[in-house]
């Protein structure tokens, strides 16, 4: 799974936290809708007018991260967030769908 959030949205939340005295603690800034990887190429490669990639295999993912000076585990591993406190609040994404968030960016 892959947690994504539009520039939109990060600066929305910023205003939001700081006119609302009842949030306090950790907030997850991401969208609400994380989605897989696999969803994630076929929404980039949709926007930037690309028919078709080249999957990764997991030895060429180790060995960028080996290049870069990083663990694998950050790229091979599921971890995403949700943005349950700003979502009990009522905070209202801009662009709450992946699909919507890179055809304003990418246009």
């Amino acid at each position: 799974m892959f947690s994504w959030i539009h520039i939109e949205d990060v600066y929305r939340i910023i205003r939001f936290i700081q006119q609302n005295d009842s949030l306090s603690g950790a907030i997850n800034c991401a969208a609400p809708n994380p989605v897989p990887n696999r969803e994630l190429m076929r929404l980039l490669r949709k926007h930037l007018n690309r028919r078709w990639g080249l999957p990764a295999a997991a030895w060429m993912l180790e060995a960028g991260a080996w290049a870069i000076g990083t663990e694998t585990e950050l790229i091979l591993k599921s971890r995403w967030v949700l943005p349950d406190k700003l979502l009990q609040e009522q905070f209202e994404f801009q662009y709450g769908q992946l699909d919507d968030a890179l055809k304003q960016l990418l246009r």
